[in-house]
């Protein structure tokens, strides 16, 4: 929005930008405050899993904090608050690498998550409760099995969220008759990056999967819910796993995971008797949170592509009927970025490292039950308060609108 602003000088693309802007400062401020809790986590609450990857994790970390959090939160300042103290040049840089930051922040985090999943560039050094994990390799620690695919994913689902957001209060201004020019501007830019994120994310999600398959196939079998030791798989559309009886009630499309992970509907796939009860996740609720993931990726292709169809035949800003759905969107990536990692963290277990330490181990033995209650119920009503006051402030500024401007000469007033 700012680069066509520079390129063009319409105006409105100018108070597209200021308004985006507060927007995404605010949800920087909560990202912020509510993130931090989990790095004083790893030392108060997991003492055995801090120790065990402390000396791989140490680095990444690290790397988020200086290069990446450092370079975001710096620029920062002037993307919020150099508007009439710097050149609009100079603005843009910040803008740009804010954004910069942000992405390369994901890289640390979405690293240090993925060598959890596939852990490689290493060797254990110790035994017993005094085993760790030491780098031999830190680019093989960094480009680890899962990497690539996983972090294209993550960035897919946040482009998402943020095209889906601005879709919906654009569709909420135009309802109300509002700010119309403003509204079918950012409409227009977040029909195209809803329509490249979530095509993209059908064939990250699919590359993806397909990690899954060859590194951990424990996983795998309870996002589908198969049970034979080694047959074809099908892939169900929706249903229930009764995990007793191993069996699933729903709708199956036999052999097409198999035919999904290898192009041949007859070639077997790991299941769930492949593994002993005790190394299995827990089933249903994988299989229940990657079919609502699926599900919701699928739709939000259509409705994407319909934006786009409806853009291009004139449709779109006067079909009451679907800027009440694209208002409502702004749900869908949220619940299908959480059900993601439902499928990811939950279909892991019992590995807090896959193959290497299991979750009970990984806990701080001086830490009781009621310590760990006690925190989450505070830390839970902290978390709601913060919820409940950013949604006002978000609410504030929708409603508030975009501000008319004056550009001041030399600079972005």
């Amino acid at each position: 929005m700012e680069g066509a602003y520079l390129k063009t000088k319409n105006q409105m693309y100018h108070s597209m930008t200021r308004f985006w802007v507060k927007i995404f400062a605010l949800i920087f401020a909560l990202g912020v405050a509510t993130g931090i809790v989990m790095e004083f986590q790893f030392g108060t609450n997991w003492a055995t899993y801090s120790r065990f990857v402390g000396d791989v994790f140490g680095s990444a970390l690290a790397a988020e904090g200086i290069f990446a959090f450092f370079l975001e939160s710096g620029f920062l300042a002037i993307l919020v608050f150099g508007w009439d103290k710097v050149k609009p040049t100079t603005h843009f840089i910040s803008t740009i690498l804010v954004a910069f930051g942000a992405h390369f922040s994901a890289i640390w985090i979405v690293v240090a998550n993925s060598w959890q999943q596939t852990p490689t560039g290493h060797h254990i050094v110790g035994t017993g409760d005094s085993a760790r994990a030491e780098i031999v390799d830190f680019w093989q620690v960094v480009f680890n099995p899962s990497f690539l695919d996983r972090i294209s994913h993550v960035y897919m689902g946040a482009w998402q969220a943020a095209a889906f957001f601005v879709l919906s209060v654009s569709a909420f201004y135009l309802l109300r008759n509002k700010h119309r020019e403003f509204a079918m501007g950012s409409m227009k830019i977040g029909i195209v990056i809803a329509v490249v994120a979530s095509v993209l994310q059908l064939v990250t999600g699919h590359s993806s999967a397909n990690v899954v398959a060859e590194h951990q196939p424990a996983k795998l079998a309870a996002m589908e819910a198969h049970y034979p030791a080694s047959a074809p798989a099908g892939l169900y559309l929706f249903g229930w796993v009764d995990e007793d009886e191993e069996k699933v009630t729903g709708i199956e499309i036999p052999g097409l995971l198999s035919f999904l992970i290898s192009w041949d509907a007859s070639k077997p796939v790991t299941g769930l008797n492949s593994f002993e009860p005790e190394d299995r996740p827990p089933v249903n609720l994988v299989f229940q949170s990657y079919h609502i993931m699926v599900a919701i990726g699928m739709l939000l292709i259509l409705l994407a592509l319909i934006a786009a169809f409806k853009w291009k035949t004139g449709s779109l800003f006067e079909s009451r009927w679907f800027l009440y759905v694209l208002v409502f969107s702004v749900l869908l990536p949220q619940i299908a970025n959480q059900m993601g990692w439902f499928t990811a963290e939950v279909g892991r277990q019992p590995w807090i490292v896959y193959g290497l330490l299991r979750t009970k181990d990984g806990l701080s033995a001086s830490v009781g039950a009621g310590q760990v209650l006690l925190s989450l119920i505070m830390f839970t009503l902290i978390y709601i308060l913060l919820f409940a006051l950013f949604i006002f402030l978000l609410n504030e500024k929708i409603k508030g609108g975009p501000e008319k401007y004056e550009l001041k000469e030399g600079h972005m007033a």
